[in-house]
């Protein structure tokens, strides 16, 4: 699995925390930035990797932010990406199994590391169970541009 992994200043330490786990288990990880504690926008590093998954050149993401907030709104602004900001391994799982997440969203200020491995590794392992969910996963990919502001 192809992953695109992405944080700003206030994310970056739990960023660089889950890239040697998923590399320590043989994931491919495309570290997309930043590369230090300096303070920096975090919609410059978001924005690639969502597109990198959004085009297929990344099989999904994770998004670290100080609270995961403003990185969850702009990968949700990419076509073709459902980001779901997690603070726990339920929401996790279940943003896979029922909503089809294919980017991670994480607040650095939010959680620990233990934790946050924990819920990397449940929203790798789950799958989309479709059915019900697939079909209510199509009506939101059938929401367009809010038109008339």
């Amino acid at each position: 699995m192809k992953i695109a992994l992405a944080s700003d200043h206030a994310g970056f330490q739990l960023k660089e925390f889950i890239k040697k786990r998923l590399k320590d288990n043989s994931e491919t990880v495309v570290d997309f930035g930043t590369d230090s504690e300096r303070p920096c926008d975090y919609p410059d590093f978001g924005r690639a990797a969502a597109e990198a998954v959004a085009r297929g050149h990344c099989d999904c993401g994770i998004l670290i932010c100080g609270t995961g907030i403003g990185m969850s709104i702009v990968a949700n602004k990419v076509p073709g990406v459902f980001a779901a900001l997690c603070t726990n391994g339920l929401q996790a799982e279940l943003s896979r199994r029922h909503n089809n997440s294919n980017v991670l969203v994480l607040g650095g200020w939010m959680i620990g590391q233990l934790l946050a491995e924990e819920i990397v590794h449940r929203w790798l392992t789950a799958e989309f169970e479709g059915g019900r969910h697939g079909r209510r996963v199509d009506k939101i990919s059938a929401i367009g541009p809010v038109l008339g502001k």
